[in-house]
């Protein structure tokens, strides 16, 4: 296999730090703005938040797109306009579909704890969906040492339809967590057409090796001139566990 690996260094992202939030963005958003960094395919949006104790995001609407939230530590509140309103924590992936339009909030009602946490947009085939909202649990030990499936396409078939949350695209999430020294190997899906994979790490110390790469916590990596059934190792390098999210679209 031939892939070509680019890396985002976590230090090139767009950053701000404001009310409480801090917040790192892959791709172009809100105040940052750059043209080479707008989208990969469907995925649009990957921000890492570290929001404070007693701050967050007030009430504001979305449509369209399918918006969702990995938890890292802390807690989160959220709150919709569909009457969905919970606590997520560690573990927790929290998935809407905006569709026709939604208004939420997402807030650390903490009162000394700060939450962490990566939110994530993707670009649906079709923009007018009725709105959704659906909330997995994937436990630490289930990803430990493991890839899991976390995201697939609606259309897609799967050993178990309930293990994972769908999305409406050509897209699939998978999530890690790797002690130091161990493997995983990640097998493309989709079809034979050219695939893209984007790999992030998170911001938890952790580092991690794809194929000849070494990302540091906050990196990303954009991996092409991949297809089906390709595959591409992972080892963490580092001293501590390296928890990272990947995605495979088309």
């Amino acid at each position: 296999m031939s892939c070509k690996i680019t890396v985002r260094r976590s230090e090139d992202r767009g950053h701000a730090n404001h009310r409480g939030i801090n917040t790192h963005h892959t791709f172009s958003f809100a105040n940052y703005y750059d043209a080479n960094f707008q989208n990969f395919g469907a995925l649009t949006v990957i921000n890492e938040d570290i929001v404070a104790s007693n701050s967050g995001f007030g009430t504001h609407p979305h449509r369209e797109f399918e918006i969702f939230s990995y938890i890292i530590s802390g807690e989160l509140q959220h709150k919709d306009s569909m009457d969905n309103e919970e606590i997520l924590k560690r573990g927790d992936v929290q998935f809407t579909t905006a569709g026709t339009g939604i208004f939420h909030s997402e807030y650390n009602i903490h009162t000394s704890l700060p939450v962490h946490f990566l939110q994530i947009w993707v670009k649906p085939d079709d923009p007018r969906l009725t709105p959704n909202y659906h909330t997995k649990t994937f436990p630490e030990a289930v990803k430990l040492n493991n890839l899991v499936h976390i995201i697939s396409p609606a259309e897609s078939e799967t050993d178990d339809p309930d293990s994972t949350i769908k999305i409406h695209t050509d897209f699939h999430m998978f999530a890690s967590i790797l002690e130091p020294g161990r493997k995983v190997v990640h097998k493309v899906r989709g079809t034979n057409k050219p695939r893209k994979v984007y790999v992030h790490l998170a911001s938890t110390g952790g580092e991690l090796k794809i194929n000849d790469e070494l990302l540091k916590q906050g990196d990303g990596a954009f991996v092409t001139n991949v297809k089906c059934d390709d595959e591409i190792s992972f080892e963490s390098t580092g001293t501590k566990n390296a928890e990272f999210v990947l995605f495979d679209l088309a």
